[in-house]
């Protein structure tokens, strides 16, 4: 048996013993004590080493179809007036701040 069979048979004897929540459960445990002890730049720091990896293998243009594919999506799930309601929040927002800045 190879280490990867063997690591897989002791998780699926963990998953069947405890359920797959637990696995839920230690991995809150885990990234709340790694936040404790690195601070969160630590996740702004990955997330951006991730994102650039993203950009070298696949490319800028990769990320602009996955936006029209979510805008798609979106389009398709949600009322016909949503970008509507939604563009008018964000202009609301955007006067409001303009607003406490200029006091």
């Amino acid at each position: 048996m190879s280490t990867v069979e063997a690591g897989r048979k002791g998780g699926s004897v963990v998953r069947d013993k405890y359920g797959g929540e637990y696995y839920r459960q230690i991995g809150k445990k885990g990234g709340t004590a790694l936040k404790e002890k690195r601070g969160s730049e630590y996740y702004r720091q990955i997330a951006q080493k991730g994102g650039q990896a993203n950009v070298t293998k696949y490319g800028p243009a990769h990320f602009s179809e996955m936006g029209k594919k979510g805008g798609n999506a979106t389009k398709a799930r949600q009322d016909p007036d949503f970008y509507s309601r939604i563009g008018k929040l964000g202009g609301a927002a955007r006067r409001r701040k303009k607003a406490e800045a200029q006091e």
